[in-house]
């Protein structure tokens, strides 16, 4: 054992972990880490100052036992309230030191350290929630759904409205045939609340003592730092973030993935505002087109297009839409365009109507999460619920990795879809492969590095910098597949 290091030995030996992970600890001793289905699990929180508090809360009924930040000042109230967590500035740190004695890990970083975090945690053989957007890439994606199916832990990523009723009953609807086959998907969010837009910031702020900007940063490119990007405003900058889009799709557009049993698109096409190098459009229109699928038993599940809007804009209300309402409920909303009728829901699934006015009496075939009238506390719950079963009995959780995972890749795809719309082209998408297939090897593009307007003595002066001419097929790989920073690296699987 002194040749090997713990993480190696966890890699190789997670099969038995996971053999006699129910063993209770009366039996096995608390300084193995392993729960009953009685007990309470050891949970880790890493990254939680901003939704990981809110996350923490929801599964505080277990015990709390280490918590990781890189910024300690806006973590302090978190820190506070579990003062018996062992806190730490960088996981890998925790992970050596707390890992026998952790159960799960919470994640709730940036988007672009959700993989990293998640996978090694997953390795060791502990169960994961991880916040949405469960990553950054589609990559990261497909590797996390491996994992987890390897390693066989529980998993959930955070959103919520997948514990809810709305998104159960949108399915019940759907696949009792009530509105018909559904050929296209109208979605939209009242996102960015946060300025996206922005030119790339020139001068540098002084990194305060209280925030590590290295472990911050992470896996990606190291920038110098500017209070634009942290603590709040990093879901703007792609390097961090994904936008509008990635942190508000994974909501909005889960009873959409769900009830129509969609996979990978075939086709993919953005158009927003101003693109920029470094920071999200302030406005996107995205356009992902995905192939007929099995029929089910009541309705046939043809092509279908689906269509995202943010930043302001929104799709046209259909013929009959009841005046005065509007369409925004609870920061955004889905119309489902069906043959016979039009299903109409809010973000998280909430509320599903028909334009018609009709209520259907369908049999509810979907499973509902105990405690669903509280979607929040439902989706905690199901979560430790899952954690404590055995993985031959366990009961996957509403938003388990095997559909998360590919959930998330149709999201980050309008990612994709948005930064490579100046080729001017519909995208093919390989989606079994990951790759784009109509991108040829001696494609370039250019985007803007920075667009600023000035008046100078009563007339307009505009002054416009882009990159030099850009390999297409290499940025789009790099996009697919991120190339991270010296001295990290993420887990390796065959894929």
């Amino acid at each position: 054992m002194s040749k090997i290091s713990r993480r190696s030995f966890l890699q190789n030996g997670t099969a038995a972990v996971a053999a006699i992970s129910i063993v209770p600890n009366a039996v096995l001793g608390k300084s193995h880490g392993h729960t009953a289905p009685s007990d309470k699990l050891n949970i880790a929180g890493v990254g939680i100052g901003g939704r990981g508090s809110g996350v923490l809360k929801g599964l505080s009924t277990q015990n709390i036992v280490a918590l990781c930040d890189i910024d300690w000042k806006y973590s302090k109230p978190v820190f506070d309230t579990y003062p018996g967590a062992k806190p730490y500035w960088d996981y890998r740190k925790m992970f050596d030191e707390m890992g026998k004695s952790i159960d799960a890990v919470m994640v709730a970083t940036a988007d672009h350290t959700h993989a990293m975090i998640t996978a090694e945690a997953i390795t060791m053989g502990k169960h994961v929630y991880t916040e949405k957007p469960l990553t950054h890439s589609v990559y990261e994606s497909r590797l996390l759904t491996k994992l987890a199916k390897k390693y066989q832990i529980a998993s959930q990523m955070g959103n919520h409205g997948s514990s809810g009723e709305g998104v159960a009953l949108s399915c019940d609807w759907i696949w009792n045939g009530e509105i018909g086959e559904v050929t296209k998907v109208e979605a939209y969010t009242n996102r960015p609340v946060w300025p996206q837009g922005l030119m790339t910031p020139t001068n540098v702020d002084k990194i305060p003592n209280t925030l590590n900007w290295d472990l911050f940063t992470g896996p990606a490119e190291l920038k110098p730092y500017n209070i634009i990007y942290h603590p709040w405003n990093w879901r703007g900058w792609w390097t961090y973030g994904t936008g509008a889009l990635g942190d508000m799709a994974c909501h909005i557009l889960h009873p959409v993935f769900k009830s129509l049993k969609l996979s990978y698109p075939t086709k993919a096409q953005g158009s927003s505002t101003l693109l920029l190098k470094d920071c999200a459009p302030q406005a996107q229109h995205v356009r992902l087109t995905f192939p007929a699928r099995d029929n089910m038993p009541k309705v046939a599940m043809p092509e279908v297009e689906v269509h995202w809007y943010d930043g302001g804009l929104k799709p046209d209300m259909p013929a009959g839409w009841p005046a005065g309402k509007n369409m925004n409920n609870q920061g955004g909303g889905v119309i489902f365009h069906g043959t016979k009728d039009t299903l109409i829901c809010g973000c998280y699934g909430v509320e599903p109507w028909l334009l018609s006015g009709r209520v259907p009496d369908a049999p509810k075939v979907s499973r509902r999460v105990e405690g669903y009238e509280n979607r929040d506390s439902a989706h905690f719950n199901d979560f430790i619920r899952a954690c404590k079963e055995s993985p031959a009995s366990r009961v996957k959780t509403a938003s388990d990795f095997s559909e998360a995972g590919p959930f998330n890749e149709m999201v980050v795809m309008g990612v994709l879809a948005v930064r490579l719309q100046t080729l001017n082209k519909e995208l093919l998408w390989d989606g079994e492969n990951m790759r784009f297939t109509n991108i040829t090897d001696d494609e370039t593009l250019q985007i803007v590095v920075n667009d600023t307007f000035a008046m100078v003595d009563g007339r307009p002066k505009f002054d416009k910098k882009s990159t030099d001419p850009i390999n297409a097929k290499k940025f789009a790989e790099d996009l697919i597949r991120h190339n991270y920073r010296e001295g990290w690296k993420l887990v390796d699987m065959p894929l």
